[in-house]
């Protein structure tokens, strides 16, 4: 390969995983991609949306897809396996290969040759894989009887033990088409949406999106795992991220809402801008307080969405700027966070999201000139100097911006571990007050330097 090839960057290929209902499917994705980020369960429908990761083979970066259970055509007459049922053929219509996993254990189904016609329909590349067969012998019974479905050979594999995804992969890079070339996208914005159950997150990604992209009902908890979604707004493409709504402690005895929040807060770690939505009926619950410290830990920007704002108007019990200070009371340590007022479902005011999301972004991303910084600075030690420790003042001598997104401010003085907590707040203070940080949690660190006490 030339040093221009190896330079240029490639579009990752994407693979989806299809099948019936628990065959195995998450633990297979699992498997691959060497984490645990699909959520796996006996139970059978554990997976709905469509859940992507990356992982590397041979050098070529591939992105797996997980997808719901495609059961038969009558069950799909309800609501939630109809929609399951879509989100899988979608993302098989879009891959560049699919990977048709039956049960190797139990022998061929009905419903695999369902879905057999099904993905035939696609006419895209596809590999069969038998799961569950921990010995060879079960390998070469499984091949005869898979191959009437006409696409040869199964490849068997046991996901749960990781016997044979080495030779499945290998088999994944040989089936794949060649490479296209892509731009990086170490600089796309990603943007996470998170916030309680059925307070209308799925309802404000599809609205952001313009299609179906998850599944939309009235029950709570119907998104459970985190999923990523590139989307273009205004010539820029953005990841969005959507995620489970996180339970309450007190009703975490169930292992899917357990791995479904844990999901959403690892999510917050990968988003440069977090949505917190919340229900403008409600406001600010304990729930939400958890969601906005992480992401401020996490140094992701922060919006706060009031949605369902259409149903408060109508009540009229209260007006935005009331909410507003309700929500600031709430959550005081983001009180940098803007909020806005929309309704996901009629689309009302949605306009205003996405100008308001690029500008915290552009903001987690500002650099403020040293010089600038230290004049700013000086001038708030003047007008409020640090108080004394044991009759001592304490000095800062020189401070900096040394980072962004998030933007960290580095401040020397002579006793670091002195300045008090009020006192960091008040030079945050100062900061936002010369410089639009909003949306942005600042990171403030003091380092000792010695200085020379007068004689």
């Amino acid at each position: 390969m030339s040093e221009e090839e190896h330079d240029a960057p490639k579009r990752a290929a994407t693979v989806a995983i299809v099948g019936r209902p628990n065959v195995g499917k998450s633990a297979l994705f699992n498997r691959i991609i060497g984490r645990r980020l699909a959520i796996v369960d006996d139970l059978a429908g554990v997976t709905r949306d469509r859940l992507y990761a990356r992982t590397e083979w041979q050098g070529r970066v591939l992105n797996f897809v997980d997808t719901g259970g495609i059961d038969s055509e009558e069950a799909s007459h309800d609501t939630i396996w109809a929609q399951t049922r879509e989100q899988a053929q979608i993302a098989a219509q879009r891959a560049d290969l699919i990977l048709f996993l039956v049960d190797g254990s139990t022998g061929l189904h009905p419903l695999d040759e369902e879905i057999a016609a099904l993905v035939r329909r696609l006419r895209r590349p596809l590999l069969l894989v038998a799961n569950k067969l921990e010995s060879q012998r079960a390998r070469e019974a499984a091949a005869g009887e898979f191959a009437r479905l006409g696409f040869g050979s199964p490849i068997g594999v046991s996901a749960i033990h990781g016997e044979g995804t080495g030779d499945l992969l290998d088999a994944v890079i040989a089936a794949l088409p060649e490479q296209a070339e892509a731009t990086e996208e170490e600089s796309i914005l990603s943007l996470a949406v998170v916030g309680r159950p059925n307070v209308g997150k799925s309802s404000l990604v599809n609205a952001l999106l313009g299609e179906e992209r998850t599944i939309v009902a009235d029950t709570p908890g119907t998104t459970r795992d985190a999923i990523d979604t590139l989307f273009t707004y205004h010539d820029e493409t953005m990841r969005l991220i959507d995620t489970a709504g996180i339970w309450r402690k007190s009703r975490a005895h169930s292992s899917l809402d357990y791995y479904a929040s844990l999901r959403s807060y690892q999510a917050l770690e990968r988003a440069d801008v977090v949505l917190l939505v919340i229900d403008s009926m409600q406001g600010i619950l304990g729930q939400e307080r958890r969601l906005a410290a992480a992401a401020i830990e996490a140094g992701a920007g922060l919006i706060v969405v009031a949605n369902k704002w259409d149903l408060a108007r109508e009540l009229g019990e209260f007006q935005q700027a009331e909410l507003i200070e309700v929500i600031r009371s709430e959550i005081p340590f983001a009180a940098f966070a803007p909020v806005t007022f929309l309704s996901a479902l009629t689309r009302r005011r949605l306009g205003s999201l996405m100008p308001l999301v690029r500008k915290v972004a552009e903001n987690r991303r500002r650099r403020m000139p040293t010089a600038r910084v230290n004049t700013v600075i000086r001038e708030a030690v003047l007008a409020h100097p640090p108080p004394t420790k044991n009759g001592h003042p304490i000095r800062i001598t020189y401070a900096s911006q040394v980072a962004t997104a998030p933007p960290k401010f580095l401040f020397f003085c002579n006793d670091p571990e002195t300045v008090a907590d009020g006192y960091r707040r008040y030079l945050e203070r100062v900061l936002r007050t010369n410089e639009d940080f909003e949306g942005v949690p600042l990171n403030l660190a003091f380092r000792n330097r010695r200085v020379e006490e007068p004689s």
